[in-house]
């Protein structure tokens, strides 16, 4: 298969701190891949070079075969991304946002409606279609945020942290949301939560400060002993 992101080498310093170095991995077209690891690993920044918001130090990252830090706009036409408490213009409604994303994609008018009926639907938003945002749920937010990232139906879809801070019964909305959206996108999803990989991901790459620790299936990563312990055994402190 097809490689929809290619990671080659990412290495990103901030003085004396390094936040990931000589990175490498890969994500198959049409998979769903956990981007794992605890608290503090670099999941974050490497999700914000992937997509074009911080440059790296070094190294490089493609998406669909075009380098980010060359081809950004013509990324941007085709990426779909929900940063980890993604950013909401909090005196809008969820109806304005929308309509104001899918203008600043340059939409037209007819391209614009269906794909607000569209992700309306998916993430079920005509509840609060017109309340202000700033009043909704940390869930209805999340599901906003969701579905301005698939607004224009990407090819490749990056998402950090998207159950974060939700409770029981709006992360399974999540995982059907996402379970969904892998019809039509390659996903990259970051999370820290071992329940997030065995209910949705079919590849995982797992990282610890900063360095590549697992790149396999959830299969392969715990066939000898349980998820959780097999994390601790590549994240904790006396992980090589």
């Amino acid at each position: 298969m097809t490689n929809a992101i290619e990671v080659q080498e990412l290495s990103k310093y901030y003085g004396d701190f390094t936040a990931i170095e000589n990175l490498s991995f890969q994500v198959e077209q049409g998979s769903v891949t956990a981007f794992l690891g605890p608290n503090g690993a670099g999941k974050s920044t490497t999700l914000k070079i992937i997509t074009g918001f911080l440059a790296a130090s070094s190294g490089r990252a493609l998406i669909d075969g075009m380098d980010v830090s060359e081809d950004r706009m013509k990324i941007s036409q085709i990426l779909g991304y929900l940063p980890e408490n993604g950013p909401l213009y909090r005196d809008m409604t969820a109806a304005s946002f929308l309509h104001f994303i899918a203008q600043v994609r340059g939409m037209s008018k007819g391209e614009e409606q269906a794909a607000i009926e569209r992700v309306v639907e998916h993430c079920r938003l005509s509840e609060v279609w017109h309340k202000s945002i700033a009043k909704l749920s940390k869930g209805f937010r999340q599901r906003i945020g969701l579905a301005q990232a698939i607004l224009h139906q990407p090819k490749v879809l990056i998402l950090d942290e998207p159950t974060a801070g939700l409770d029981p019964n709006q992360i399974l909305l999540v995982r059907e949301l996402i379970a969904n959206l892998k019809q039509q996108s390659t996903i990259l999803l970051s999370t820290h939560i071992l329940q997030e990989v065995q209910a949705m991901a079919d590849h995982v790459v797992l990282i610890s400060e900063g360095r590549l620790r697992f790149d396999g299936t959830p299969d392969e990563m715990c066939a000898d002993t349980q998820m959780d312990q097999r994390f601790h055994a590549l994240t904790g402190s006396d992980a090589s």
